[in-house]
């Protein structure tokens, strides 16, 4: 149950290319806020996407079939239109990096052609996959793209922080690869990455490097060097270390502790905001 609360203002700074959200009444109020930011910013960005369903010859306004809900994007609560000829699908992917092929899953939208892609970085270990974020998405028009980074659900390879990262420049590398794109539909123009708590801090050191994305969304996004070692003594890390492994692998809570506290001053996020200044921001 969520406790009911007086609603905060939603804070938007658009003039520095960043969206800030904050203070939600309900963790729904906070999804509904998020997708409606997210597509609503992309729409903006990018134009409709109106092309579901037209070879289909059936109707590509996203609200017919929906109910009257003012505010919300329909694809939070419901379908678009059914197309037969280029229905939405799922693909398992296995994707190369250092010597190994972490898995991924493809979450493909419906309608011929290509359409624009968001990545989604989960966070540690990973319990919270975002599903549901990237099922709406699809319903939105774009290809939505889930991956394992090594060592973590069953990818092969050994479990690092610094990793992280690599994993999802490879993956992105894997995306934009002509034959990949093509057949997953995938426009390598409009890629955007979606990062939950750690996964904020990787889109955030996947933005700073990457100059070709089209936006960075971050979700409760964890400051790798503040949340863990810069505000917890070194037994007391290893001990809320320890409840965060069970889905990892080779790796030990003293391993993660020591990695973390080595590169504390290195992966600060005011470290890298200067570097992030080429993309639009979604923060929430």
């Amino acid at each position: 149950a969520v406790k009911s609360r007086r609603r905060q203002p939603i804070r938007r700074k658009r003039d520095t290319g960043v969206t800030v959200i904050s203070r939600c009444s309900s963790c729904w109020a906070l999804m509904t806020v998020a997708l409606g930011a997210i597509i609503g910013s992309a729409q903006v960005a990018f134009g409709a996407q109106a092309a579901v369903g037209a070879q289909a010859g059936v109707s590509t306004d996203p609200t017919v079939g929906a109910r009257a809900a003012p505010g919300i994007p329909p694809a939070i609560y419901t379908d678009p239109p059914r197309d037969l000829r280029n229905p939405a699908r799922m693909e398992v992917l296995h994707i190369p990096t250092a010597g190994v092929k972490i898995n991924g899953i493809a979450y493909l939208a419906a309608g011929a052609g290509l359409h624009p892609t968001a990545l989604f970085f989960i966070g540690l270990p990973g319990n919270e996959k975002n599903l549901d974020l990237v099922q709406a998405v699809r319903r939105a028009g774009w290809n939505g793209i889930t991956f394992f980074y090594r060592g973590s659900w069953g990818s092969p390879g050994v479990f690092r922080f610094a990793h992280c990262p690599q994993d999802a420049e490879a993956v992105l590398t894997y995306l934009r690869t002509p034959s990949v794109a093509k057949d997953l539909g995938i426009d390598t123009r409009r890629i955007v990455v979606v990062g939950h708590s750690m996964g904020g801090w990787v889109a955030v050191e996947t933005a700073a490097r990457d100059h070709r994305l089209a936006g960075v969304a971050l979700i409760s996004a964890a400051d790798m060097s503040k949340d863990f070692p810069g505000s917890t003594p070194h037994p007391e890390l290893v001990k809320r270390l320890a409840d965060l492994t069970e889905s990892l692998a080779d790796v030990t809570p003293e391993e993660m502790a020591d990695e973390l506290e080595a590169h504390a001053a290195q992966w600060r996020f005011d470290q890298a905001y200067g570097r992030i200044v080429h993309v639009p921001v979604l923060v929430i």
